[in-house]
């Protein structure tokens, strides 16, 4: 068996063993915020890494899926899992709108309509008080369930079931962004980051693929804040906060933008890091530490940390086939 296959076997028997060696509830709680987290940096590196395209307003998206999956099962009695779907699509919807509108500006323009956007929509839930409930937001929303054939409803209640019903929605998200990035698509898509001009000089229609994108990033986003809502079993106005984007970003590009498992070890990265943090330091120091270790990764890692791995074991690889292969630096020194 290959390194790759044998790396991807034994991360598969990790994740799913976790919850029976990990025994904490706490820890798994965080393991539950990582997968919800990795889905959300997923979404916007397809956008980012992908098309070049910085969605500042990517927690609309992730607000638009908690609030419509909330409001459809408090309300309605919708099922939480056709709530879930609906959350998915309604937030694709408005990732068709956002993109229609702005992707054909690019740049900025899109930058800004997307974090106007993203200002509409927290506005709206704030004031909408007879829908949303305003500030106060919605306690006790409803935990998802599915209905197994000859044992009735089972209700994901506990953490560890939680666990694996975000684990399968990442590994959903991973497969569609792999199979998107791996198609005509990603290539589209790459062509366009890399000089869109040329792109659609060969026939490459750049506004719709980049609608395409923003769609699938959306529905991404919203499955996540759907995922987060029924987890948490609540929902108000702070799923649309700035500093969620924020996190996002930093997740992108200090795992690596461009990259399929980039926002994945971003994910783990700095969704840990935080509780390690506050478990060894006062808040003061906490930001201080993350900031300067924020700082430290894209000064000394450029180009994220999972390119960088890649490029370091690359040159081990080749070292190790051709034991006689000197580095230039080396070389030159010794002239």
């Amino acid at each position: 068996m290959s390194s790759p296959a044998l790396a991807v076997g034994l991360l598969a028997v990790l994740l799913l063993t976790l919850p029976f060696w990990l025994r904490n509830q706490y820890h798994l709680h965080i393991a539950i915020q990582v997968g919800i987290f990795a889905i959300l940096a997923m979404s916007l590196n397809l956008l980012l890494g992908y098309t070049g395209q910085l969605s500042l307003g990517h927690a609309a998206f992730f607000g638009i899926g908690g609030y419509t999956s909330a409001l459809l099962s408090k309300h309605l009695d919708v099922p939480v899992m056709l709530g879930f779907l609906a959350a998915v699509g309604l937030a694709a919807l408005a990732g068709y709108l956002v993109g229609k509108i702005s992707l054909r500006l690019r740049g900025a323009y899109f930058v800004l309509v997307s974090i106007s956007f993203a200002g509409v929509i927290a506005l709206v839930s704030v004031n909408w008080i007879e829908l949303t409930n305003g500030p106060l937001g919605m306690p006790n929303v409803a935990a998802p369930g599915i209905v197994l054939p000859g044992v009735g409803e089972f209700v994901f209640r506990s953490k560890e079931s939680y666990y694996y019903l975000v684990l399968g929605a990442a590994a959903v998200s991973y497969a569609v962004c792999h199979r998107l990035v791996h198609s005509r698509f990603g290539r589209a898509c790459l062509a366009l980051r890399e000089n869109e001009v040329l792109a659609q000089a060969v026939g490459v229609n750049g506004t719709a693929y980049l609608v395409v994108a923003a769609v699938t990033s959306a529905a991404m986003a919203g499955a996540a804040g759907s995922l987060y809502v029924h987890y948490t079993r609540l929902v108000s106005p702070e799923v649309f906060l700035f500093s969620y984007t924020v996190s996002m970003v930093i997740m992108v590009v200090a795992g690596g933008k461009g990259t399929l498992l980039g926002p994945i070890v971003g994910a783990i990265i700095f969704t840990i890091l935080p509780e390690v943090l506050r478990a060894v330091a006062s808040y003061q120091w906490q930001m201080l530490a993350y900031g300067v270790l924020l700082i430290l990764t894209i000064f000394f890692l450029p180009r994220g940390i999972v390119p960088a791995v890649t490029s370091w074991w690359g040159r081990r690889r080749r070292r190790a086939v051709t034991p006689g292969l000197v580095p230039v630096a080396e070389s030159e020194r010794t002239l």
